[in-house]
């Protein structure tokens, strides 16, 4: 049985939407990631003395920095993440969502096909 158009048309999209949401996904594991490893400097940080060296690593280098200036660094960059982080979960579940909707979409065309 050859499928229609329209119906490869629906699958085509669906497939390029399950990419994306994969593509979604990966980037909210990757922030999320992102949240945990900046989280657990700041604890590092917050149990070393004020008047101890901080040294921060950019590339290749590590910078002597200040530690309230390093610390509200971290804490901005936390701040940051979190949002980035919601707003990846919305938008996968928006994908999620919509993939729902086209599987159903997709099901109801191949019965009415068959039919």
């Amino acid at each position: 049985m050859e499928v229609p158009q329209n119906i490869q048309h629906q699958l085509n999209q669906f497939q390029q939407l399950q990419q994306q949401a994969q593509a979604v996904t990966v980037q909210k594991q990757n922030v999320d990631i992102q949240i945990q490893e900046t989280e657990s400097a700041l604890e590092e940080l917050k149990k070393t003395d004020e008047s101890a060296d901080v040294y921060k690593s950019t590339g290749n280098l590590l910078i002597k920095v200040d530690y309230k200036e390093i610390n509200e660094e971290l804490e901005e960059k936390i701040e940051t993440l979190k949002l980035r982080e919601k707003t990846m979960a919305r938008q996968e579940e928006r994908v999620l969502k919509k993939l729902q909707e086209m599987q159903s979409s997709i099901q109801e065309s191949m019965n009415n096909q068959a039919q």
